[in-house]
């Protein structure tokens, strides 16, 4: 998993208005043009605290996400089938996690509940929407 660094790749993905909600976090999300590739940006404000607990969230959200990246590998839809998982091709997604003041407050274990329930309503929504096109 590569990592959102560019303002404009933030915005390019907060703009597209896609996103799934929890209690604590908020995961902004957006199908980018490369196939297959992964990206992560967190946005986690000083309402969340001081800078300590700034960075306890952010190190939790990686590891979060890097726990539960597989969910967001959605294959494509092919013309033909294909006889081999290694020529499956997966969805190109950008990714924002934006964590909420309470974010600071709750455990380890309720982030990552939250986390894997909004990276498979990730993956339900967009593998609808590819099934579609």
């Amino acid at each position: 998993m590569d990592r959102l660094k560019k303002h404009d790749d933030f915005l390019a993905v907060l703009k597209t208005r896609k996103k799934a909600v929890s209690k604590d976090l908020v995961v902004h999300y957006k199908i980018s043009g490369q196939t297959g590739r992964l990206r992560l940006g967190l946005a986690v404000s000083k309402a969340v605290g001081h800078a300590v607990d700034r960075n306890k969230v952010k190190r939790r959200f990686r590891v979060l996400a890097r726990r539960h990246e597989n969910l967001l590998k959605i294959p494509l839809a092919s013309d033909d089938s294909a006889d081999s998982v290694d020529l499956c091709r997966f969805l190109s997604l950008d990714c924002v996690m934006r964590a909420k003041p309470s974010a600071a407050h709750v455990t380890f274990n309720q982030l990552d509940k939250q986390v894997e329930k909004l990276f498979l309503d990730i993956n339900h929504t967009l593998s609808a929407e590819s099934q579609l096109s």
